[in-house]
């Protein structure tokens, strides 16, 4: 900490912050200024790497769990900070905001596609995409208690709805993934799996397949390397082996799915840059519908 105090005046000199726009600055944040160092918030202005480095520097240093936002896009400045800090295994919280697409208006730029592939192939880096309030309240608890190495938490700009959960379910969310809609006793005719803001349109999606008569379970993955951690019988109690039909739905790269939905499934997702629109309109734009997964859902059966 000593090291960084000599810095603050430059770094608090900086012309934009993201504070308000990824909600980081809660009531109890306290900012550090040149002339008060007893606080515990630091606006680091457009300063993705040094802020994840720093975070690293205090993590290493003890005492303190840090945490630190900024657009997902954003993760291309911060890559080196934060591979070493799951590298060295050490307590980091990364807050990753404006997650897809769905940001709008600021276009490809500012929209993230291969970010979160990219998370998720970084070793010992634990990644969580929650679809509501609910979820998020979850992964942050999660971040808090992991000890061996950083998590990202990855989160929408826009709004989205709440999705109802029994007690069961909620409990579940820690497991990284969980049935969220089922079809009771029926046989499955397929899955809907999916993370984030892409949930709700997964729900939506089910619905309008069930009244067709499709019998359709939809898993949120908050998760995926949380949910691969659980004991093979929690796992295939979600995702039946025997129920290849599978779906992904994702407003990101697609590749990483394939490895959950086989051969027999299919990924509805962005394999492109987005567009500069708002953001229901980009999502029309690419693909991200109701009707583009019950298209593909009826494709694969």
């Amino acid at each position: 900490l000593d090291a960084i105090y000599p810095l603050l005046p430059e770094m608090l000199g900086g012309s934009a912050d993201l504070s308000e726009s990824n909600l980081t600055h809660c009531k109890f944040s306290k900012a550090i200024t040149p002339h008060q160092f007893d606080g515990n918030y630091i606006y680091y202005g457009v300063r993705e790497f040094g802020m994840s480095a720093i975070m690293n520097g205090i993590a290493l240093y003890g005492g303190f769990i840090p945490y630190g936002g900024t657009f997902l896009t954003f993760l291309d400045y911060a890559r080196n900070a934060v591979r070493l800090s799951a590298l060295m295994g050490i307590r980091v919280v990364f807050v990753y905001t404006h997650d897809s697409v769905g940001l709008g208006e600021d276009g490809p730029t500012h929209q993230p596609i291969e970010h979160l592939t990219i998370l998720r192939a970084t070793p010992n880096m634990s990644i969580w995409r929650p679809c509501d309030a609910t979820e998020t309240s979850v992964a942050w608890a999660m971040a808090l208690q992991r000890s061996t190495g950083p998590t990202s938490l990855i989160l929408s700009r826009q709004m989205v709805p709440h999705q109802v959960k029994t007690p069961e379910q909620v409990h579940n969310i820690a497991r990284g993934g969980y049935i969220l809609v089922d079809c009771e006793d029926a046989p499955i005719d397929a899955i809907l799996i999916s993370t984030g803001s892409e949930v709700s349109l997964a729900v939506l999606a089910a619905k309008q397949l069930q009244t067709e008569g499709f019998n359709i379970r939809v898993v949120s993955m908050p998760s995926t390397d949380v949910f691969q951690l659980q004991e093979v019988a929690y796992r295939d109690a979600v995702l039946p082996p025997t129920v290849k039909k599978r779906v992904a739905i994702e407003a990101a790269s697609t590749n990483y799915w394939y490895s959950w939905v086989g051969q027999e499934g299919a990924v509805v997702g962005i394999d492109r840059f987005g567009e500069s629109a708002p953001g229901a309109t980009v999502f029309e734009a690419l693909g991200l519908t109701i009707d583009a997964v019950i298209l593909k859902v009826k494709q694969i059966l």
